[in-house]
């Protein structure tokens, strides 16, 4: 059929428009592959030329920057210091032994680092940096880098390795880093990269495991190029990781360092809190460490040494351990009787000596008794037989019920490891974990903190911080994170008798100022700083015995507490010398002079002390200070 004319030109129309649409959109893909080609062969022709030489394109993780610990003024207690270090990556060497062998004629390496070196290879992956010497020298670093073509896979790098400048004075409170494990990877459900690179430092203990994630921050990468022997020829390009938080403690390292000078040689263990806030403003463990020597892994001799000890230097003995309360829980007696209604302060109990329970004998530390006594002399003297018959009477869930209101039997939450919760034992406790009925002899032994009572010197602390203002301060070791102070908890009213309170308190003042106080030679003898405190002393023989006549392990841990100042009442302090004998006679003095460095802000004027003890307290000063600059010295060397 033919078109006719008016067809023939629509037709012819439309394949014209066709035809001019189809030929611009294979103009434009023509133009487009051109500039394409141009930018590939023009712009990027240096990076396809390495290319083709068989270079290739690495992606590496950069470990970020750890955050740093301070002290309540800022000073640095964990840092993070620059140091030299050779890493080889195993797929970029090829001949590993080789390598390995031209790196050491130019570096001297150590053995057991190299060792330990290689076993990380076998069980990383092949593209993972290895380091292979740590902390050299410029020079060694200059020597390896001259010669990095004859070293393919080797590069020196420098990185950043925790430090701690106050070495032992926060070995238990900081803890320490030390290089990635097995066992640590196996605590994350889904590890972070950074984690797989060998010798990442992660927090093992302490503060720096408790806020190992807010410490750590977040990793960054680079993308470096390498040519076929693994040299690197350059950087493309870098995204830098975001920098741990800084974590601002509550303690004070002025006075951290002088309890832990104050200890001494001692097994033993102070907590200095302060009673508005409950910020820790000195806990300290004797003996202490050096954290130091964990960072890149301590050695086997190192580290047998303390675990030998049988002062367990290793040990965070003002969280982790739990000791008989002693004495010091008679405070706790005595107000769940005022405040169960069955005592007041004129209320007197005869002591001969001891008390017939039943078939047993139980003894008052005097023997020959104290006769009648009342609450305040109780205290004062530390009778015995006075709180076996108020507990008789109290019973034993009543105590219970009052020493968790006054922090015992519970955790403190404190970020430091192996916080214990103590005990505070009662009838249910010992039928469920015993599989026993109670007895009335387990209450009397309860009664002056001994039989299965149990305490932590920082669950000390907290019960006299209660005792002296009547609320519920609770232990706080964090002040800030990145600046940012969290909330204080606690501090709430505990709804004891206010006139309960102040009669407890009361027999503290006259334990450390009146002439037969226990506590008495340990007094402050400066009007505004009076102290309030209980002495306290921890069976270790279940038998009557003599201190001196056993060999150490087996005498008996002396206890103390205290505040002060008793009319205004700023700290709460609590001692435990382990294996000491008395509280009085081992522990009064160290709170004591504790006391008086923290109210003082350092060292004290003699006039603060008895004149009867104001020489020894001098050649003590004296021979502190010595020590102290030597410490500093021995740190700046170090440095």
């Amino acid at each position: 059929m033919r078109r006719t004319p008016k067809e023939s030109t629509d037709s012819w129309k439309k394949i014209s428009r066709r035809a001019l649409l189809l030929g611009g959109a294979q103009m434009a893909l023509a133009g487009t592959l051109g500039l394409r080609m141009r930018h590939m062969q023009v712009d990027q022709a240096d990076q396809f030329r390495l290319l083709a030489e068989e270079n290739r394109i690495n992606i590496r993780l950069i470990p970020p920057t750890r955050g740093r610990i301070f002290d309540r003024n800022g000073k640095v207690i964990a840092e993070n210091e620059p140091t030299y270090r050779i890493t080889i990556v195993r797929e970029d060497a090829g001949e590993i032994d080789e390598v390995i062998a031209r790196l050491s004629a130019l570096v001297d390496l150590d053995p057991d680092e190299l060792n330990r070196a290689m076993a990380e290879m076998k069980r990383s992956a092949p593209f993972l940096p290895i380091t292979v010497a740590d902390r050299v020298s410029w020079d060694a670093i200059s020597r390896v880098a001259v010669n990095a073509p004859a070293l393919p896979g080797v590069t020196p790098e420098v990185g950043l390795s925790r430090f701690y400048p106050q070495h032992g004075n926060f070995a238990h409170v900081a803890g320490y880093v030390g290089p990635v494990s097995e066992r640590d990877l196996t605590r994350y459900e889904d590890p972070e990269p950074v984690l797989s690179i060998p010798r990442f430092q992660i927090g093992k203990v302490g503060v720096e495991a408790k806020f190992e994630d807010a410490l750590r921050g977040k990793a960054g990468a680079k993308r470096v190029e390498v040519n076929a022997v693994g040299r690197v020829m350059r950087e493309l390009d870098r995204q830098e990781g975001d920098s741990g938080a800084d974590i601002q403690l509550t303690v004070d390292s002025g006075l951290q360092d002088y309890v832990t000078a104050r200890l001494g040689i001692e097994s033993a263990s102070c907590v200095v809190m302060d009673v508005e806030k409950g910020d820790l403003l000195a806990i300290a463990s004797a003996p202490t460490y050096d954290p130091n020597k964990f960072v890149r892994g301590i050695s086997v001799p190192d580290y047998a040494v303390l675990r030998d000890n049988d002062h367990r230097p290793l040990a965070s003995k003002t969280v982790q351990d739990a000791y008989p309360p002693g004495s010091t829980f008679k405070m706790v007696v005595a107000l769940a009787a005022l405040d169960a209604g069955l005592l007041s302060p004129d209320d007197t109990y005869w002591c001969p000596g001891h008390l017939e329970v039943g078939s047993r004998r139980f003894h008052c530390w005097k023997r020959t008794g104290h006769g009648h006594v009342n609450l305040e002399h109780s205290l004062r003297e530390s009778c015995d037989v006075f709180y076996y018959e108020l507990a008789m009477k109290v019973g034993i869930e009543k105590i219970a019920a009052m020493a968790r209101k006054m922090g015992f039997g519970d955790a403190p939450d404190v970020p430091m490891s192996a916080v214990t919760a103590g005990l505070v034992p009662d009838k249910d406790w010992k039928r469920r974990e015993r599989g026993a009925e109670w007895l009335i002899g387990d209450t009397v032994n309860a009664s002056i903190g001994q039989g299965f009572v149990l305490s932590s010197p920082l669950q000390q602390a907290v019960m006299t911080a209660r005792v002296a203002t009547g609320r519920a301060v609770r232990p706080r070791l964090i002040k800030t994170i990145d600046g940012v102070e969290p909330p204080i908890e606690g501090g709430e009213d505990l709804g004891l008798n206010p006139n309960h309170l102040r009669w407890v308190r009361r027999g503290m003042y006259a334990v450390m100022n009146n002439r037969r106080g226990t506590g008495y030679r340990s007094r402050v003898d400066h009007e505004p700083y009076l102290m309030a405190g209980k002495s306290g002393t921890s069976q270790v023989l279940n038998r009557v015995v003599r201190n001196e006549d056993v060999p150490w392990e087996e005498r008996d841990h002396a206890l103390f507490v205290a505040y002060a100042p008793f009319e205004a009442p700023r700290i709460a302090v609590s001692v435990v010398v382990e294996h000491g004998g008395g509280g009085s006679a081992a522990a009064a003095p160290i709170a004591r002079d504790v006391v008086l460095q923290a109210l003082y802000g350092g060292t004290p004027p003699l006039d603060a002390y008895p004149a009867s003890d104001r020489g020894r307290i001098e050649a003590q000063q004296e021979r502190l200070e010595r020590e102290r600059r030597v410490r500093e010295q021995e740190a700046q060397s170090r440095a």
